[in-house]
């Protein structure tokens, strides 16, 4: 099996790399020289021939504009990476028969409730980055290609950027910070959603029923200010040497820290139909925040 893998240098592409060697070979591309393969994902061009002199099995497109409130001032730039370039890649697969995973993200929802969202409920995107993926979402289901689009929801790992990692550097800079407590969700490792994508690719023979959209996120739900006094609990109770205790973390609203791309409130997303069809459990989100906050530990960051 031929994998190409788009978006290599991300957090979850980082992982897949890992993940998916076990079932064929992998080719990792991204945006720079650190994949195997450099590609634009903001040229379609560039992506059509990629894909032509990979010739790929499976497409893995990790690959996003992920700048939530930057994208309210680019919305073409992200329009392109996030709706545009999928479309690029369900073309193809649909061609070539190729199965096509994408990753989208819990921001296709309003944040309306309590309940956690299913995968048949309508999508309502609050800002341009959710409906930038929600596009891509169509334009993937739109082509009759074999797919899964996962959506997942507030990822964290050793590397790049991510809230679990920001909330430790503050807390050996700072005596106090302040962190949203009105936004529900679940903190999802990285590893994890590459773990469950390689097993998903497993049972997708040609042919496989199992098409769709699936939520692929941890279990339970915490806010942006429980995850941030997990981190820095687990972080001290480990031995790191931090100003900050979970005590000096201050919950506040989603109106007291105001940003250019409104966020949904609640989301929660339900994980039924992933667990039905695929046999997959999901562990408790803190089990994955304090892996993470281990392996940050371990390399002193």
């Amino acid at each position: 099996m031929k994998l190409l893998v788009f978006g290599c240098t991300g957090q979850i592409g980082w992982e897949l790399q890992r993940s998916l060697a076990t079932l064929g070979t992998v080719t990792a591309v991204s945006a720079t020289s650190g994949g195997a393969i450099a590609t634009d994902l903001s040229d379609t061009q560039a992506i059509r021939r990629t894909l032509a002199s990979v010739a790929p099995d499976v497409i893995v497109n990790a690959a996003a504009y992920t700048a939530v409130d930057r994208a309210e001032q680019e919305p073409a730039l992200a329009s392109n990476i996030n709706a545009d370039a999928p479309g690029v890649m369900a073309a193809y697969a649909a061609d070539h028969g190729c199965l096509l995973v994408h990753y989208s993200t819990d921001y296709v929802f309003d944040g309306s409730g309590d309940e956690p969202w299913r995968e048949s409920d309508t999508p309502n995107p609050l800002n341009v980055y959710g409906r930038t993926k929600l596009a891509g979402e169509q334009a993937i289901t739109a082509s009759g290609c074999r797919h899964l689009v996962l959506r997942t929801s507030w990822v964290h790992a050793p590397r790049r950027q991510n809230f679990v990692r920001t909330m430790l550097k503050l807390a050996r800079e700072r005596t106090t910070i302040s962190v949203v407590d009105d936004q529900i969700g679940a903190p999802t490792p990285a590893e994890l959603v590459a773990d469950v994508t390689a097993r998903m690719v497993q049972q997708m023979p040609e042919g496989s029923p199992l098409s769709g959209i699936y939520h692929v996120a941890s279990a339970g739900a915490t806010s942006w200010h429980g995850c941030a006094s997990e981190a820095v609990r687990l972080a001290r109770e480990a031995g790191a040497v931090l100003q900050l205790t979970p005590e000096d973390i201050n919950a506040i609203s989603s109106a007291d820290y105001p940003a250019a791309a409104p966020r949904p409130k609640n989301s929660r997303l339900a994980t039924d139909k992933l667990q039905a069809r695929f046999g997959i459990e999901l562990p408790d989100w803190r089990r994955g925040v304090a892996r993470t906050v281990c392996e940050l530990m371990e390399h002193g960051k």
